[in-house]
């Protein structure tokens, strides 16, 4: 457990060190979340088991809209050949004109400890992804695409395979309210490891109250994958529907 922690733990104190350093660095903001959650559900598939998940986040932006970020969440180990955790490292570009907001960047899914037997294996991989966002008097409306390249870590067999993601977003406080709500529905296009070996729809209902710097979640998570298609650890179906629970702190 303590390997599993240790680097998510050292997120949430970078990130809980951010505001101090923010105010040092004018042209900079930094900002951190640390999030416990019932369940670490990624496109819809669960990432530990159905167990949970805890996880931290920190980013650098500039003013001109370039940012870099990580994020680190524990992980069941059949994700990465035997790897417990994730980290993402990110960089990318934001945008806003009117109330249009533009982003790009690249992802890379690091996966510390991934092996087996000895022997190294392939489960680190590059994504590019690019979206759009329209606000609509309080809400959000989103359209995102996720590209992974030909690759070793997404392969099935022999072949380097990529994969395609697009997934379009709906969001809205509540006018007058600490509360928000969401929907999201997703498509996976092309069949690699890391969509199970299936193209496959997800979608997503959500609710969240914030009060201060917490926010506290609640989530219906679905896939379109058959029943007990899809096995994590001990025979658990990864991708059937459930209610997902989270807590965060954003400093």
């Amino acid at each position: 457990m303590r390997k599993i922690l240790r680097p998510v733990l050292g997120l949430a104190f970078l990130a809980s060190a951010a505001p101090a350093f923010a105010e040092d660095t004018k042209p900079f903001t930094v900002n951190g979340t640390t999030t416990l959650t019932s369940d670490y559900r990624f496109r819809g598939i669960s990432q530990t088991n159905k167990g949970i998940a805890l996880q931290g986040s920190m980013t650098v932006t500039h003013s001109s809209g370039a940012y870099a970020s990580i994020w680190g969440s524990s992980i069941d180990d059949y994700v990465a050949n035997g790897g417990d955790e994730e980290l993402d490292l990110i960089a990318g570009y934001k945008t806003t004109v009117g109330g249009t907001t533009f982003d790009m960047g690249g992802l890379y899914y690091y996966y510390p400890g991934s092996s087996t037997g000895g022997k190294k294996y392939y489960s680190d991989f590059l994504e590019l992804y690019g979206s759009v966002a329209q606000t609509f008097g309080p809400a959000t409306a989103k359209l995102t695409a996720n590209y992974a390249p030909k690759q070793k870590a997404l392969t099935l067999d022999k072949a380097k395979l990529d994969n395609l993601y697009v997934n379009v977003a709906l969001s809205s406080p509540i006018p007058n309210t600490p509360f928000s709500l969401s929907a999201a529905v997703g498509h996976t296009f092309t069949k690699s490891f890391l969509s199970g070996g299936q193209r496959y729809t997800d979608w997503s209902l959500g609710a969240s109250y914030t009060t201060g710097p917490v926010t506290f979640g609640l989530s219906y998570v679905d896939t379109s994958y058959a029943k007990n298609v899809l096995l994590g650890r001990d025979g658990r179906d990864i991708a059937k529907a459930g209610l997902v629970g989270s807590v965060g702190v954003a400093f």
